[in-house]
C-alpha cells in the first residue's frame, strides 16, 4: 500500500511541480536579484553519509575536509542532479584536497559552485559541528559532566525509542482548501510520540492552524532554516512550558505526534492517519518567510541521516511529560543570537500553509 501510495505521489509531484530547464540560469542571472529565490534539494542520502564520514573523520588534521563545500562541488559537477552521484567522484576530489588543492583552485571554471555553497550551506550548516554532551558513567556525579565532541549534532524529530514509517512524499497532492503540493515529509507513528526540536533555535510560532492543526515553528539562530512541525496531538500537543520565544536545543521535547488539523476549528482531529508532518523552510530574506514563493525542501534523506541521531528521552509518571536523558550544549547557544530580532514580513502575506 505505501508503495503504491508513494509511486502516485511521484506522478502527482510531476503533474504540481515541474522545473523550467533554465530555472538556476535565471536564478543565477536575472538582474536585480541578490538573494536565493528558489532551490531544488536533491542531494542523495548516500552523498549525505560519504560527505560527512569524510568532514568527522578529517577534523583536527592538517586538511579538514568540510561536507558543505564537498557537496557544493558534487552539486555543481552534476548539476544539483545527485542520481549521477559515485563515491569516487567524491573519494577523487577529497585526494586532491588531501593533496594541496584548494576548493578556489578547482571550482574556479564552475558556474554555480557559490550558489550551490550558499544553498546547501543554508540547508546543511546547522547539521554537524562541535557540541558538548553528556557524558556517559557507570556511576551517577553530583553534576552532570559535558564531554566535547565532533560529529552529527541535529537530532531526529522522533525520539528513541519510538516507532514510525515514512516514505518519500514530498510534492504529493492536498486537496484541503485548494489543490497544492506537500511541502514537508510525514512521519507515522502513534499518538504522544514526543517529538523533538530537529536544530537548538527560537521557537517563533505556536498555536492552531487549519491545515497544520497545533504546530510549532523554531527559527534556527542563524536566521536560515524554519523548522515546523504540525498536526500535534489534541488536547495537550506541547511540551509543558514550551512558550513563543523561547530558546531550545537540539533534541529537547517540545510536544506529542498526533492528527490535528484540516479545520477552522482549534483542538480538532481531522487527519486520518497519525503522523508527525516535518517542514523545514529556507530564508535568505525575511520576505520569503510567508509568502507564494517560500523555499521547502524534500526532507526524506536528511530525515534518514538523522536516524543516527535520535535523543533518549525518559517520562515522569506524575506530569505524563517526556524529557531528554542526556543534556546537550553547543557554542552557538552562547553567542547572543536571536534570529526573531529585527525581522520584517515582506510584502507578500498568506496563511501558513504545512
Amino acid at each position: 500500500m505505501l508503495a503504491l501510495r508513494k509511486y502516485t505521489c511521484i506522478l502527482l509531484a510531476a503533474l504540481f511541480f515541474i522545473v523550467p530547464a533554465n530555472a538556476l540560469e535565471e536564478e543565477m542571472g536575472a538582474a536585480g536579484k541578490d538573494f536565493i529565490k528558489w532551490i531544488d534539494f536533491d542531494v542523495s542520502y548516500q552523498a549525505l553519509v560519504d560527505a560527512m564520514n569524510l568532514d568527522i573523520e578529517t577534523y583536527k588534521e592538517e586538511v579538514h575536509l568540510n561536507w558543505i563545500e564537498l557537496l557544493s562541488y558534487l552539486g555543481a559537477k552534476y548539476g544539483g542532479d545527485f542520481s549521477s552521484y559515485r563515491e569516487k567522484d567524491l573519494n577523487a576530489l577529497a585526494q586532491e584536497l588531501k593533496g594541496g588543492a584548494t576548493m578556489n583552485e578547482l571550482t574556479k571554471d564552475m558556474n554555480y559552485y557559490s550558489y550551490y555553497r550558499e544553498a546547501y550551506g543554508a540547508v546543511l550548516s546547522g547539521f554537524l559541528g562541535e557540541y558538548q554532551i553528556q557524558a556517559k558513567d557507570e556511576g551517577a556525579p553530583a553534576e552532570p559532566v559535558l564531554e566535547t565532541t565532533y560529529g552529527l549534532k541535529s537530532f531526529s524529530p522522533i525520539a528513541a525509542g519510538f516507532y514510525y514509517q515514512d516514505y518519500d512524499d514530498f510534492g504529493c497532492g492536498r486537496t484541503y482548501g485548494y489543490s497544492r503540493r506537500h511541502l514537508g515529509h510525514d512521519m507515522f507513528g502513534a499518538v504522544g510520540t514526543p517529538i523533538v526540536a530537529v536544530e537548538s533555535g527560537v521557537v517563533e510560532v505556536m498555536g492552531w492552524n487549519q491545515y497544520g492543526g497545533w504546530r510549532i515553528g523554531i527559527r534556527s539562530l542563524d536566521g536560515r532554516r524554519y523548522h515546523y512541525y504540525a498536526h500535534l496531538r489534541k488536547d495537550r500537543p506541547y511540551h509543558e512550558g514550551l512558550e513563543e520565544g523561547q530558546l531550545v536545543k537540539a533534541g529537547d521535547v517540545i510536544g506529542y505526534m498526533g492528527r490535528t488539523g484540516y479545520s477552522a476549528n482549534e483542538n480538532v482531529n481531522n487527519i486520518r492517519q497519525t503522523h508527525l508532518h516535518y517542514g523545514l523552510q529556507l530564508i535568505f530574506d525575511e520576505s520569503q518567510k510567508e509568502c507564494n514563493s517560500e523555499i521547502w525542501i524534500d526532507l526524506y534523506a536528511i530525515t534518514r541521516l538523522l536516524e543516527r541521531n535520535r535523543s533518549e528521552t525518559y517520562r515522569v509518571a506524575e506530569t505524563k511529560e517526556f524529557f531528554r536523558v542526556d543534556d546537550f550544549d553547543e557554542e552557538i547557544l552562547h553567542q547572543g543570537l536571536n534570529p526573531l530580532e529585527g525581522k520584517h514580513s515582506g510584502n507578500c502575506q498568506e496563511e501558513e500553509l504545512p
